[in-house]
Protein backbone atom coordinates (compact mmCIF):
# COMPACT_ATOMS: atom_id res chain seq x y z
CA UNK A 1 0.00 0.00 0.00
CA UNK A 2 0.83 3.87 -0.64
CA UNK A 3 -0.08 6.80 1.21
CA UNK A 4 -0.20 9.97 -0.18
CA UNK A 5 -1.07 13.22 0.65
CA UNK A 6 -1.53 16.85 -1.39
CA UNK A 7 -0.67 20.13 0.04
CA UNK A 8 -0.25 23.56 -1.12
CA UNK A 9 -3.58 24.40 -2.80
CA UNK A 10 -4.81 27.73 -2.88
CA UNK A 11 -6.20 30.59 -4.68
CA UNK A 12 -3.69 32.78 -6.55
CA UNK A 13 -4.08 35.74 -9.27
CA UNK A 14 -2.89 34.69 -13.33
CA UNK A 15 0.50 34.95 -13.60
CA UNK A 16 1.23 33.79 -9.86
CA UNK A 17 2.77 31.05 -8.74
CA UNK A 18 2.17 28.02 -6.53
CA UNK A 19 4.31 24.82 -5.44
CA UNK A 20 2.04 21.83 -4.40
CA UNK A 21 3.48 18.44 -2.18
CA UNK A 22 2.63 15.36 -2.35
CA UNK A 23 4.06 13.27 0.54
CA UNK A 24 4.98 9.38 -0.31
CA UNK A 25 4.44 6.90 2.44
CA UNK A 26 4.26 2.74 2.89
CA UNK A 27 5.29 0.80 0.64
CA UNK A 28 9.09 2.38 -1.71
CA UNK A 29 9.06 -1.15 -3.81
CA UNK A 30 5.15 0.54 -5.33
CA UNK A 31 6.48 3.94 -6.13
CA UNK A 32 8.10 3.63 -9.51
CA UNK A 33 7.16 6.56 -10.32
CA UNK A 34 4.87 9.90 -8.73
CA UNK A 35 2.33 11.56 -11.06
CA UNK A 36 0.24 14.70 -10.34
CA UNK A 37 -3.56 15.03 -12.06
CA UNK A 38 -5.80 17.70 -12.47
CA UNK A 39 -9.76 17.48 -12.73
CA UNK A 40 -11.39 20.37 -13.54
CA UNK A 41 -15.02 21.15 -13.21
CA UNK A 42 -17.14 19.68 -15.74
CA UNK A 43 -13.55 18.64 -17.27
CA UNK A 44 -11.51 14.36 -17.01
CA UNK A 45 -8.74 14.18 -15.00
CA UNK A 46 -5.79 14.74 -16.72
CA UNK A 47 -2.14 13.94 -16.84
CA UNK A 48 0.05 17.06 -15.28
CA UNK A 49 3.48 15.67 -14.49
CA UNK A 50 5.74 12.45 -13.77
CA UNK A 51 8.44 12.66 -11.64
CA UNK A 52 9.94 8.80 -11.95
CA UNK A 53 12.28 6.94 -9.55
CA UNK A 54 15.14 7.29 -12.42
CA UNK A 55 15.03 10.88 -12.50
CA UNK A 56 13.64 11.21 -15.40
CA UNK A 57 10.26 13.51 -15.94
CA UNK A 58 7.61 14.05 -18.48
CA UNK A 59 5.23 17.03 -18.26
CA UNK A 60 1.91 17.64 -20.51
CA UNK A 61 2.37 20.13 -23.32
CA UNK A 62 -0.11 23.06 -21.65
CA UNK A 63 1.83 22.95 -19.03
CA UNK A 64 5.58 22.60 -20.31
CA UNK A 65 8.12 25.16 -19.54
CA UNK A 66 5.95 26.71 -16.48
CA UNK A 67 5.28 23.87 -13.95
CA UNK A 68 8.34 21.49 -12.35
CA UNK A 69 8.17 18.38 -10.89
CA UNK A 70 11.03 17.15 -8.59
CA UNK A 71 11.71 15.09 -5.52
CA UNK A 72 13.02 16.24 -1.78
CA UNK A 73 14.07 12.95 -0.54
CA UNK A 74 15.04 14.29 2.85
CA UNK A 75 10.79 14.37 2.94
CA UNK A 76 9.76 11.66 0.66
CA UNK A 77 8.11 14.28 -1.20
CA UNK A 78 7.53 14.76 -4.54
CA UNK A 79 6.90 18.48 -5.65
CA UNK A 80 4.95 20.69 -8.03
CA UNK A 81 6.25 23.77 -8.70
CA UNK A 82 3.50 25.64 -10.58
CA UNK A 83 4.88 29.64 -12.07
CA UNK A 84 2.91 31.31 -14.72
CA UNK A 85 -0.55 30.75 -13.92
CA UNK A 86 -3.72 30.68 -16.21
CA UNK A 87 -6.98 30.67 -15.31
CA UNK A 88 -7.23 27.64 -17.17
CA UNK A 89 -4.80 25.65 -14.54
CA UNK A 90 -7.62 25.65 -11.75
CA UNK A 91 -8.71 22.68 -11.05
CA UNK A 92 -8.12 19.92 -7.76
CA UNK A 93 -4.83 18.70 -8.19
CA UNK A 94 -4.17 15.16 -7.24
CA UNK A 95 -0.96 13.02 -7.02
CA UNK A 96 -0.81 9.37 -7.73
CA UNK A 97 1.56 6.38 -7.74
CA UNK A 98 1.42 2.64 -7.77
CA UNK A 99 2.18 2.67 -11.89
CA UNK A 100 4.63 -0.25 -12.85
CA UNK A 101 8.08 0.66 -14.33
CA UNK A 102 7.93 0.90 -17.49
CA UNK A 103 4.17 2.57 -17.66
CA UNK A 104 5.03 5.72 -15.53
CA UNK A 105 3.39 8.40 -17.85
CA UNK A 106 0.05 10.72 -17.72
CA UNK A 107 -2.49 8.27 -18.51
CA UNK A 108 -4.43 7.47 -15.19
CA UNK A 109 -5.54 3.92 -15.63
CA UNK A 110 -1.70 3.21 -14.86
CA UNK A 111 -2.20 4.61 -11.71
CA UNK A 112 -3.42 2.68 -8.28
CA UNK A 113 -2.95 4.80 -6.01
CA UNK A 114 -4.63 8.44 -5.52
CA UNK A 115 -4.11 11.07 -2.86
CA UNK A 116 -7.66 13.37 -1.70
CA UNK A 117 -6.83 16.41 -4.04
CA UNK A 118 -5.95 19.98 -3.18
CA UNK A 119 -7.44 23.00 -4.84
CA UNK A 120 -5.80 25.60 -6.98
CA UNK A 121 -7.75 28.51 -8.47
CA UNK A 122 -6.65 31.01 -10.63
CA UNK A 123 -8.41 34.27 -11.13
Amino acid sequence: QVQLVESGGGSVQAGGSVRLSCEVSGSASLTACVAWFREAPGKEREGVAVFRRSGSVMYAVSVKGRFTISQDNVNNTVLLQMNTLRPEDTAMYYCASGARVGFCDLHRSRYKYWGQGTQVTVS
